[in-house]
C-alpha cells in the first residue's frame, strides 16, 4: 500500500508531522499553523524551517476556502481546547455553525465544505474535554461525536497517558480516530462486538494494549440534534458519561474505562539530562533558591484578593527537586524563563540545583534536539512550543497502528 496523504492543522512545530513521517507510510501534503494573538508566526517559522514553506500555510484556517485545501486521505491536528457549543442554525446552510473562533468549527468545516473529505481522521485534545463543561459534563465531546456522526464517521478514542507505555512524561491526552462510512474499518467497526474493539480489535487498542479489566462499562444514545444536544445534554449531572475509552457508531455510543497493558522499558527523567553544555543561567542561585523552596513547599495561610476579601489558601507540598527516577511531570508552556515557579521542574545535578534546558523539553516530547531552535526564538518560546506540543512517540505508534489495520483490509 502507498502512503497515505495527510493534513495537518494547527501544526504548531510539527509533531504530529514527526511522529507519521517517522512511520515512513504517511506523507504531508499540505499544513496550516496560525496563531492569532501574535503578530511574529513564531511557531509556523519552526515549521517551515524544518519541513519548507511548499504546502505550507500561515494564515487564519477559518478563512482558509475549503477548496484551497488539496484532498488528501487523512485529517490530523492537536485543536485549541475552548467553548464548543452550539451558537446557531443558518438558514440555507450545510447545519449547524458553532462560535465564531472556536477552531473546531473550522474542521466541521472543512469537513462538510470539501466533495472528496479525508476518509480517517486522527485529532488530540486535552483529557478535560471529555468532562467540560462543569455545568455539563461531557456536552462539548457529545457535540463533537454527533456532528462527526453527520458528516459520516464514526469514532473511537482514548485517554493515553505517555508514561504509562514507557515514555518520558506524564502527559495525558485524549485521542481520537475518525473513520467514514466509505472505509472498510468503518464496516469492520459496524459488525464488531464493541467490547472487543475497545480491548483488542480497535486501532487504540493495537497501538496501546489494555489489560483484561474494563470498569464502568455502558451504552448510551446520542439522537437529540446539536443545538438540543448544546443547550440539555447532561445537564446539572456531576459526572461526565464519558470515560477514558470508547467508540461511537450510527448514534450509539460505548465507553468504559480501561487500564494500560504495558510491562516493557521505562524512559525515565534522568535519562533525557543533558551531561555537558548546560548554560550557567539555568542554574538556580542560592539568593533565589528560599522563593523557589516557599512555592513549591505546602502552604496553609490567609491571603486577602484585590477587592479586600480575605480568605485561607493552602496547597500540598510538590516534589522538590524532581524526582529523576520517574517519568517527568507535564510540561506547561510556562516553563521557561528564570523566575521562580511552583510548576517548573527543577533538577539535582552535580553542578547544583537547575532548570529544564529546551533540549530536554523537547526529548520529553521526543522530538528531535534542537528542533525548535532557530534565530530570533527564545528560550521561553521553545520551552513555550514544547507546552503545547504533544508526545511524537504517542502519533508514531497510533500511525503504525492506522496504516497496518487499512492495509490489511484493502
Amino acid at each position: 500500500m502507498k502512503k497515505l496523504s495527510v493534513l495537518e492543522l494547527f501544526a504548531g512545530v510539527g509533531g504530529f508531522r514527526l511522529g507519521l513521517e517517522q512511520t515512513q507510510k504517511y506523507e504531508v501534503v499540505w499544513s496550516n499553523q496560525w496563531e492569532p494573538s501574535t503578530k511574529t508566526q513564531h511557531a509556523s517559522m519552526v515549521y517551515e524551517a524544518r519541513f519548507g514553506t511548499e504546502n505550507h500555510s500561515n494564515k487564519d484556517i477559518s478563512e482558509v476556502a475549503a477548496a484551497d485545501i488539496p484532498d488528501a486521505d487523512i485529517l490530523v491536528g492537536g485543536f485549541p481546547c475552548q467553548d464548543y457549543s452550539v451558537a446557531t442554525t443558518l438558514q440555507n446552510s450545510k447545519g449547524l455553525i458553532g462560535k465564531k473562533g472556536v477552531l473546531w468549527w473550522s474542521i466541521h468545516r472543512i469537513l462538510s465544505e470539501k466533495k472528496n473529505p479525508p476518509k480517517y481522521l486522527f485529532l488530540e485534545n486535552v483529557d478535560r474535554l471529555l468532562k467540560s463543561p462543569s455545568s455539563q459534563r461531557g456536552r462539548d465531546f457529545a457535540i463533537m461525536l454527533k456532528s462527526l456522526d453527520e458528516l459520516g464517521y464514526a469514532v473511537e478514542w482514548r485517554v493515553i497517558n505517555a508514561s504509562e507505555y514507557g515514555m518520558p512524561q506524564r502527559r495525558r491526552r485524549v485521542f481520537f480516530l475518525g473513520y467514514h462510512t466509505s472505509t472498510p474499518i468503518y464496516k469492520k467497526l459496524m459488525k464488531a462486538a464493541t467490547t472487543d474493539w475497545v480491548q483488542n480489535k480497535g486501532v487504540l487498542a493495537q497501538a496501546f494494549p489494555v489489560n483484561e479489566n474494563l470498569e464502568k462499562q455502558q451504552c448510551f444514545s446520542i439522537e437529540e440534534d446539536l443545538v438540543s444536544l448544546s443547550n440539555n445534554f447532561n445537564k446539572d449531572e456531576k459526572i461526565s458519561p464519558f470515560e477514558n475509552s470508547g467508540v461511537f457508531i450510527k448514534g450509539k455510543v460505548f465507553t468504559a474505562k480501561t487500564f494500560p497493558g504495558f510491562d516493557g522499558k521505562r524512559t525515565v527523567l534522568k535519562d533525557v539530562l543533558q551531561k555537558q553544555d548546560v548554560p550557567a543561567d539555568f542554574y538556580i542561585s542560592e539568593a533565589d533558591f528560599p522563593k523557589w523552596e516557599y512555592l513549591k513547599g505546602s502552604k496553609k495561610e490567609q491571603r486577602t484578593a484585590k477587592n479586600g476579601y480575605t480568605y485561607n489558601y493552602s496547597e500540598g507540598a510538590m516534589i522538590f527537586p524532581d524526582a529523576l527516577d520517574n517519568a517527568s511531570r507535564t510540561i506547561i508552556t510556562g516553563e521557561g524563563g528564570k523566575s521562580p515557579s511552583r510548576f517548573k521542574h527543577v533538577v539535582q545535578t552535580k553542578n547544583g540545583l537547575r532548570r529544564l534546558t529546551p533540549v530536554e523539553l523537547e526529548r520529553l516530547n521526543m522530538f528531535p534536539d534542537n528542533h525548535t531552535q532557530l534565530e530570533g526564538i527564545s528560550n521561553a518560546k521553545r520551552a513555550f512550543f514544547m507546552g503545547n506540543a504533544l508526545v511524537v512517540g504517542v502519533v508514531e505508534k497510533i500511525g503504525s497502528a492506522l496504516y497496518n489495520v487499512i492495509s490489511s483490509l484493502e
